[in-house]
């Protein structure tokens, strides 16, 4: 299953410049994710990760693959109403850097579900280089708790 812009932002509560995710090329609900993400000379990391040199920062790409990681998430039941949090990092490793005209390709497997805390394994690439790979945590919590502060993970 492919996911456009709108059925994306359907899924995840980021918006740009913060919204990671282009397109989503697979999908299996609760399952799996393989999204995109093309990097644009204007991303607004680019100006000051480095001049000269620019890199999108390891933290971004993580994100991006958190974003690819909720999408397998909240496709599995309803959306309306839920915000998937980090709950952890683990084994998280950079292979390679990613610059401006580079597509990377988000891959997430959810691994586990307990309630509303789950695992994903994770990986980047780059015409099919690994940039990154870990393990994900995460928690789809109700977005009115987040509001009032009160979200317990």
């Amino acid at each position: 299953m492919k996911l456009d812009r709108g059925q994306i932002e359907a899924l995840l509560p980021h918006r740009p410049p913060f919204l990671l995710v282009d397109e989503v090329d697979e999908l299996e609900p609760g399952v799996r994710c393989v999204a995109r993400r093309t990097l644009r000379d204007d991303d607004f990391w680019f100006a000051g990760h480095f001049p000269g040199n620019p890199v999108m920062p390891g933290v971004l790409i993580v994100e991006a693959l958190a974003q690819a990681a909720t999408v397998a998430a909240a496709s599995a039941g309803p959306a309306e109403g839920k915000i998937g949090l980090f709950a952890g990092i683990d084994k998280v490793r950079f292979k390679r850097v990613v610059k401006p005209g580079d597509t990377l390709v988000l891959e997430a497997t959810i691994t586990s579900v307990h309630g509303p805390v789950g695992r994903a394994a994770v990986k980047a690439t780059v015409d099919g280089q690994l940039a990154c790979r870990g393990e994900l945590m995460f928690a789809i919590v109700d977005a009115a708790a987040v509001e009032a502060g009160g979200a317990k993970l």
